[in-house]
């Protein structure tokens, strides 16, 4: 069997998981027939190791995974942070300043770095589905550890105009990706799901001409801008299609299956 990858690399919500955080059999099986035909299998998410791993215990997932909108890789197997980018306190500090004095006061949440790292929720952020998160009210606690990103939301903004006033504010201090419905971050300057994707693969002997990539949203156009082929879920972000070399059935529809049974055959 012939498969023309080495590397597939899927985002998590939106594409490999459906709406109800489930992974279908039939996606499943491409994936598997995949990695039988020698094809690693790589998820890349914007979520932190501490919001991903159940995630990948239930699909029974034993290989790297690049976490934290590129920050983070992580062996699932081994349960092991390998790598970990931190955001400088002091430069997040003064972009959220620079861009309140543009927009005004913003709901603020943060991810502490680390296996364990809880994600901190002030006033009015809404968190997006049944994820755990702690609760703050003193402003001191979310600089008190170290980060891998804010997130930020607004009370009248939608999420593209304010991730594009937070890039116009404070591009020059983080870097911002809008990675879902009410997911607007932070980041360490320069980081993107490339960098993470780039150094795991490196780590399997495995190069960028060698990988297709599957994913929804803005903050995917990194890792497609470093992929052979990206792929777009037809329930994509429109940033994301206008990039892409194609775009599949939705993540309801076992759009990464359709693509690779297609490959495979």
């Amino acid at each position: 069997m012939s498969f023309p990858y080495g590397l597939v690399a899927t985002d998590l919500d939106g594409t490999l998981l459906r709406s109800d955080g489930s992974v279908s059999r039939r996606t499943r099986d491409a994936l598997t027939a995949a990695a039988a035909a020698g094809a690693a299998h790589i998820v890349v998410t914007g979520r932190a190791v501490p919001w991903t791993r159940h995630v990948l215990d239930d699909l029974g997932y034993d290989g790297l995974a690049v976490c934290g909108q590129g920050g983070q890789v992580y062996d699932a197997g081994a349960h092991r942070l390998l790598t970990s980018v931190t955001l400088d306190r002091q430069l997040a500090g003064v972009a959220l300043a620079k861009i309140e004095a543009e927009v005004g006061p913003l709901h603020l949440a943060a991810s502490r770095d680390g296996l364990d790292g809880e994600v901190l929720v002030g006033p009015g952020y809404a968190v997006a589905g049944p994820l755990p998160a702690v609760p703050f009210t003193d402003a001191s606690d979310l600089w008190a550890a170290p980060l891998n990103k804010i997130y930020i939301q607004h009370p009248a903004l939608g999420d593209d105009e304010l991730a594009e006033a937070a890039r116009q504010a404070a591009g020059g201090f983080v870097s911002v990706a809008m990675a879902g419905a009410g997911i607007v971050e932070l980041l360490p300057l320069g980081l993107s799901k490339a960098t993470g994707l780039s150094l795991a693969a490196r780590r399997l002997g495995l190069k960028a001409a060698d990988s297709i990539a599957f994913g929804d949203m803005p903050n995917d156009i990194p890792m497609f801008g470093w992929a052979s082929r990206g792929v777009a879920m037809a329930n994509a972000h429109e940033e994301l299609k206008a990039v892409a070399d194609e775009v599949t059935s939705s993540n309801e529809e076992d759009g990464i299956a359709v693509v690779l049974e297609g490959l495979l055959a």
